[in-house]
């Protein structure tokens, strides 16, 4: 946990929190410390950008929760195009 928080430049704590707010959860090795994926700590990232800029953590949590299943739904969205041969989305209204 402290390799990961010196990587974002943060505090354990701040990992801690977000792990409560069940933003991220880490896997645990074998003996019990918290191991981060890259993924995790890109999310981990974001979330602390938004603290840093006045946030409340919990709400940070929340956005970056709705950007990341944005990011989905949008990738799901294209492949759906791809696979129906539009390669263009539709204009905006």
């Amino acid at each position: 946990m402290g390799r990961a928080a010196h990587m974002l430049g943060t505090t354990p704590g701040f990992l801690r929190a977000i792990g409560e707010a069940r933003l991220i959860t880490p896997h645990r090795s074998k003996g019990g410390h918290r191991r981060y994926s890259r993924y995790q700590l890109r999310i981990a990232a974001r979330a602390r950008e938004l603290v840093d800029h006045g946030t409340p953590i919990e709400a940070a949590c929340r956005i970056v929760i709705l950007e990341d299943q944005l990011e989905e739904a949008q990738c799901t969205n294209a492949e759906h195009r791809r696979a129906a041969g539009s390669p263009n989305p539709p204009a905006a209204a």
